[in-house]
């Protein structure tokens, strides 16, 4: 299953107040349950993170880490994903990204996995 993109600001608003959180020094994520067949997923990066390029990196960079470790949470039903780009993310070697992408994910699958 691949990873679609989240839009609406109706559909981020409720992720983000009724989603469930999970921290980690290089984003914070946020998940709630979509009822569709599909993983939608937005990123954001706050301007304390820097100029719009440093930004813009951020994004791109969380997005294919997620995009590469989303196949762990795809084996059930649709999520809705907001990530929130920390300051640590800028200059993370992206192994160090994508590892923590697979670890967060595995770690809300294991937190649905047992409600």
């Amino acid at each position: 299953m691949d990873a679609a993109r989240l839009r609406r600001d109706a559909d981020i608003a409720a992720v983000w107040s009724e989603g469930m959180r999970i921290q980690h020094s290089m984003f914070a994520l946020r998940a709630r349950p979509n009822g569709l067949d599909v993983i939608r997923v937005a990123v954001a990066a706050p301007r304390s993170l820097g100029r719009a390029v440093t930004r813009n990196r951020s994004r791109r960079r969380l997005r294919e880490a997620f995009r590469a470790a989303i196949d762990e949470l795809a084996k059930g039903p649709g999520w809705d994903l907001v990530i929130l780009a920390r300051p640590q993310t800028a200059s993370a070697a992206f192994a160090d990204l994508r590892k923590a992408a697979a670890v967060t994910l595995g770690s809300l699958a294991a937190r649905v996995a047992a409600t």
